[in-house]
């Protein structure tokens, strides 16, 4: 290894993390640039597999996504502004452009390029759609179409201001917007999802998911990752999932498939951020686990063999690499392994190989964007050691160059693939086993608005042999509004239980006597989507309530009977307590228990109390609902988030009769209830806090980090701040977010690293620092609205404080520790600068 200093060829850069005195662990040589042929040559692509040129320059110019129409055309989105150097010149200049490239001899390769758009400043996103196609163009998203043949977009239609915003960092900006099942298009990293209805997009606020790409399997799962987290899912809708704010616990959004984060590069990667760090690399150099993971692909093309169908094709290109995943359902649970032991599907040994984004393509194989360069992580990010990587070995040229790779099975030729325009032909393709076929083919008929087809997709829907012909076939019926309950009742006797889920979630309040039936359904997908349903509508009460005896220890149908029941928690457990037979399962108890403390409603909490006390002491009823009530989890022991203190308007005397008849097991449940709940003259017990308002400039300043938090956090710490499991800690009601206020902005400044705790919780982290890609105001203002939200009340953050704190630890190279800040410890340990 070779010692490198700080000295004076990194002073540029003194904003820029990490150490200044550091190793270039495992110097490397600088690596000869490649022609499209001479990477080929180094690749190493699993057995029965080749690769295939798609494209490259000059005929294409840094690609990051792609999108085909309908006529088998690629439109790429090539983003030539992006890190032109360390300092990321160019990034301010229109240089982007969306081109169309056709293969015009069907030889494989693009042959023609047409500039569809251009003088656009770091495009990000392409999405063919009803003729033409969305663009984001941050913060815009526009829907451009070429109207008179000339290949050009002639049109520029803006569909919304808030995709993304003009500066900060393009690796928090919105991107990737995917047609899925339910005729919705959701993106990544953003916030909104939109719909073509009468040829114009409406807008609906969504959660946020992912950083970068955005997949979904066969029945409509969207599939998303971060970073340093290989692949996530989610199990159940969004809009459903999200709707009671009684309950936000849902488990089946954000699930973290792959929990292994671990990668296998062919040859060393010293050239990675924090390659620093004593674990980042191997012994032999090589990447240790993802850090750089962005734009999965669920492949459906069909054309590989049968077990890599539904299988995740992830790129790594910081390790030069793409990573297979098989997927394995269980009940609707998702679980994903590696697919080869301490290897990867795809590997190279050349640093420039930068696979960005994956894609099951129009004729079936997988296609893989390669951006092909030295330098993708953005200046904001950027650590003194990478710099002196890229500088060392001279990664920050060339730059224009990119490739397009094809993967097919050896002895198989992909070709090119061209929908049919009638639109009967259309429904037969729904039947296609190639899913960019099913998913375009629905997408077209939803656009025409063409009912004539509609005999044609009943039809379907009754007799077609295959699952996924129905799921498109009902989703394109409710795409066209012409679903009729008669072909949902026919639907809900289907042999497969997934045609069945998608029959229940598509009926409307008219079908839920029929659904009322049902409550006896054995598959785990049919229950979920009941639970959504049923609950949702007093009417659905009794089936509800039978769904919940029956399957409610089961956590996803839990979860979806109790998103549809806000306001109706305290009346269903009343109801379920007093039905006769065994107790409903303690989970369903215990959780609508917790739903109605969350409520934050005196006299409803009042009487969940009474209802408590009324059961017989230490009862397997009593325990349940004292476990929810008191905001104990129910697995592995742990405890929920510290919650707020709720002030009664009066002592409730069911306290003082719990805590005598409570034995040893039940005694701390009622006295960890006890501790959420005030009253006047509580011993012990603060007045109500008094709410200072913000002034105008702290006003202005929780304005503006409610948009920057939005843009930059949301996808990790979830817009309602309870964060994702395995990635990042809840920030609601968290000691390190409402202690001092200078904890949070030398966080923000510096990142922190290892383990720490959270409201009891543990957690590892690496948060990287920020202080680089944002001002002391826009810190300030992310910290002040994380400290104002979510009916938090601590101070204000002042951009003289943040500033103060920059000056103060100007010198300091690394990352913070927990006990460095020692949050909710005492005294801090003595940190260095």
């Amino acid at each position: 290894m070779a010692a490198i200093g700080s000295s004076t060829l990194w002073a540029l850069h003194e904003k820029n993390a990490g150490p200044e005195t550091f190793e270039i662990k495992f110097k490397l040589p600088p690596p000869k640039p490649l022609t499209p042929e001479e990477e080929l040559a180094t690749f190493k692509i699993a057995p029965g597999f080749r690769a295939e040129l798609v494209a490259a320059e000059p005929m294409v110019d840094t690609p990051v996504a792609l999108s085909w129409d309908e006529n088998g055309r690629m439109f790429v989105c090539e983003m030539r502004g992006y890190m032109h150097d360390v300092d990321g010149k160019g990034e301010d200049q229109p240089l982007g452009r969306i081109v169309v490239l056709e293969d015009t001899n069907a030889d494989g390769q693009m042959d023609k390029r047409t500039v569809f758009a251009d003088g656009l400043i770091l495009p990000r996103a392409v999405m063919c759609v009803n003729g033409g196609a969305l663009v984001g163009e941050p913060p815009f998203l526009w829907f451009m179409k070429d109207t008179n043949g000339d290949g050009k977009a002639d049109v520029k239609e803006q569909v919304d201001d808030k995709f993304g915003s003009r500066t900060g960092q393009p690796e928090h900006m919105a991107n990737s917007p995917t047609w899925l099942l339910d005729n919705w298009i959701q993106s990544a990293n953003h916030s909104t999802r939109y719909r073509l209805r009468g040829g114009k997009f409406v807008a609906e606020s969504t959660a946020s998911r992912g950083q970068w790409g955005m997949s979904q399997d066969d029945f409509g799962r969207p599939f998303y990752n971060f970073n340093s987290d290989f692949l996530r899912a989610n199990f159940v809708p969004d809009s459903l999932g999200r709707r009671n704010p009684n309950f936000p616990s849902i488990t089946g959004l954000g699930v973290q498939v792959l929990p292994s984060q671990v990668c296998w590069p062919s040859h060393p990667t010293p050239g990675v951020n924090r390659g620093y760090e004593p674990k980042q690399l191997r012994e032999d150099g090589t990447l240790a686990s993802s850090t750089a993971t962005c734009g999965a692909a669920i492949y459906r093309g069909g054309l590989f063999p049968t077990e890599f169908a539904g299988n995740a094709f992830i790129p790594e290109p910081s390790g030069n690499l793409v990573k297979r995943v098989i997927i394995d359902e269980k009940d609707a649970v998702l679980t994903a392994r590696n697919a080869y032991d301490k290897a990867e599907f795809w590997t190279s040994t050349d640093e420039r190989f930068r696979p960005v984004n994956a894609y099951t393509g129009p004729d079936g194989a997988l296609y893989v964007v390669d951006m092909y360069r030295g330098v993708i992580q953005h200046k904001g990010f950027l650590t003194h050691y990478l710099i002196a990587n890229i500088k060392d070995r001279k990664l920050e040229e060339p730059l224009n160059c990119g490739r397009i790779w094809r993967i097919v099975p050896d002895g198989v030729k992909a070709g090119a693939t061209k929908l049919p325009s009638d639109s009967a032909k259309l429904v037969e393709a729904l039947a296609n086993p190639n899913g960019w076929v099913r998913d375009t083919a629905q997408r077209l008929l939803v656009e025409r608005a063409d009912t004539s087809v509609v005999p044609n997709l009943v039809a379907t829907v009754k007799t077609a042999p295959s699952s996924v012909a129905k799921f498109h076939a009902l989703w394109t019926l409710e795409g066209l509004g012409a679903l009729e309950p008669g072909l949902l009742s026919a639907a809900l006797v289907d042999k497969d239980p997934k045609v069945r889920a998608t029959a229940v979630r598509l009926g409307d309040r008219t079908f839920v006597p029929e659904l009322a039936k049902l409550t006896n359904e054995p598959a785990a997908e049919v229950q979920i989507a009941l639970g959504f349903v049923l609950s949702s509508y007093p009417e659905g009460q009794e089936a509800t309530l039978k769904l919940a005896r029956q399957a409610g220890a089961q956590t996803l149908v839990r979860d979806a009977i109790l998103s549809g029941l806000r306001g109706r928690e305290l009346e269903t457990v009343e109801a379920l307590l007093a039905g006769p037979g065994e107790m409903a399962p303690r989970e369903m108890v215990a959780s609508l228990a917790q739903a109605v403390l969350n409520e934050r409603r005196s006299g409803r909490v009042k009487t969940l109390l009474k209802l408590i006390a009324a059961q017989e002491a230490n009862s397997p009823a009593q325990r349940a609902l004292l476990e929810g009530a008191s905001g104990k989890s129910l697995s592995a022991g742990k405890t929920a988030p510290k919650a707020k203190l709720l002030y009664l308007d009066s002592e409730p005397p069911e306290i003082a009769q719990l805590l005598e008849t409570a034995d040893a097991k039940a005694k701390p449940l009622v006295v960890a209830l006890n501790t959420r709940l005030a009253w006047a003259n509580k011993p012990g017990v603060p007045p109500p806090p008094v709410i200072k308002p913000l002034t105008p400039a702290e006003q202005q300043l929780f304005d503006a980090g409610k948009t920057l938090y939005a843009g930059l956090c949301a996808a990790c710490h979830q817009p309602n701040g309870l964060g994702m499991e395995g990635l990042a800690p809840t920030l609601v009601d968290s000691e390190w977010v409402l202690g001092k206020a200078d904890v949070l902005s030398r966080i923000v400044l510096h990142g922190l690293s290892g383990p720490i705790t959270v409201n009891g919780q543990p957690w590892s982290l690496e948060m990287p620092p920020l202080g680089a890609a944002l001002n002391d105001e826009q810190i300030a203002g992310i910290l002040t609205y994380i400290r104002r939200e979510w009916e938090h009340n601590a101070s204000a953050v002042t951009v003289e404080e943040v500033a103060r704190l920059r000056t103060e630890h100007k010198n300091r190279t690394r990352a913070w520790t927990g006990p460095e800040l020692s949050v909710g410890e005492g005294k801090r340990a003595a940190a260095k600068p």
